[in-house]
């Protein structure tokens, strides 16, 4: 009897011992997949981003381990938005333009001249404007970890772009809808792409010109097929606003402990990104010059130009067409 009672015990004993064992793998097997277009292992601070989020997760220690697939590994650049909100991907870092076709509010993240320095794109985080995106981005099924901000500009292989004049003629690639109506209304022809695609749109013929990010041109070594390249400077028509974002099904899946895990992570990440913002504009400079490309800045009447020929196009476009895309825009313009 009193051996059956111990048998007893000491089975009720491992049976525990193996239910909280259990429970730890179990804990031990979340794994969140982040996906992005941007080369992994190159340096790139969009990758980075992703990469300190998933060490510093990894050390708290808490069951959650984060898988990151670069360089369009696992979807293509504009499948993200789609897979993320389904559930069917928990992570990405994402130029949140291309998903504009499903919402067009994005657009006015990537609106030419709406922001114009990145102390600018600091102030805009934390506006009305910026509010009112991020619940677009909620009400579509995704969540914000980290905000980022990137200026970019134009590179040519005919010539340098300066004024809309400029680019007349030629076939350019644009981040977005919002500068693809400029462009056109500056006379260019559009080809869409990614900009992981650029590269090879320019060494085939299909491009003349570009526009997309300051890190971009660097990690996709536009700098070996074009002739000038125009840098942000003090007036950048160009910025986008790439955040890495989170799966709402993904995060609600997560207890406590893991968000708190990760949102901690991800502020790193963002501190780390607004350190290198600028830092990114200054090496696409310095590498376009070493390898012998042209390097210009527009001046305030060349933006001027610009600016007003985005007002009577895509800023015009976005106030009539898009739902409450004038109050949008007030909002950000109201953001000094």
């Amino acid at each position: 009897m009193l051996k059956q009672k111990f048998i007893r015990k000491s089975l009720t004993t491992l049976l525990c011992a193996g239910a909280v064992l259990l429970s730890a793998g179990a804990q031990a097997e979340v794994v969140l997949k982040a996906s992005h277009q941007f080369p992994g292992g190159k340096g790139d601070p969009r990758d980075e981003m992703v990469q300190i989020i998933a060490r510093e997760v990894e050390k708290a220690n808490v069951g959650l381990k984060i898988q990151v697939y670069p360089g369009q590994s696992l979807f293509k650049a504009k499948e993200q938005w789609g897979a993320l909100t389904k559930g069917q991907l928990d992570m990405t870092a994402l130029p949140l333009d291309y998903a504009s076709g499903r919402h067009p509010q994005f657009s006015a993240t990537l609106m030419p001249g709406l922001v114009k320095n990145h102390e600018h794109a600091k102030r805009l985080n934390k506006s009305p404007f910026m509010d009112d995106i991020r619940k677009v981005i909620d009400d579509g099924g995704a969540k914000v970890l980290a905000d980022a901000w990137l200026a970019g500009g134009f590179a040519s292989k005919k010539n340098c772009i300066l004024m809309p004049d400029d680019v007349k003629g030629q076939v350019t690639r644009a981040a977005g809808p919002a500068f693809e109506q400029m462009l056109v209304g500056a006379g260019a022809s559009i080809s869409s792409m990614p900009s992981s695609e650029i590269y090879t749109g320019m060494k085939t013929n299909v491009l003349d010109a570009a526009n997309t990010s300051s890190g971009s041109f660097v990690s996709y070594r536009l700098y070996e097929v074009v002739k000038c390249f125009t840098a942000p400077g003090e007036n950048a028509l160009w910025f986008m606003y790439e955040p890495v974002l989170i799966s709402k099904k993904s995060w609600n899946k997560l207890n406590k402990k893991q968000q708190d895990a990760l949102v901690a992570a991800a502020n790193k990440a963002e501190a780390y990104f607004s350190g290198e913002a600028k830092k990114i504009d200054d090496k696409a400079v310095d590498t376009f010059k070493k390898a012998g490309v042209k390097v210009v800045t527009m001046d305030d009447k060349q933006f001027a130009a610009w600016k007003k020929l985005a007002d009577q196009t895509s800023y015009k476009n976005f106030a009539e067409k898009v739902p409450g895309g004038k109050q949008l825009l007030d909002k950000a313009l109201a953001v000094k």
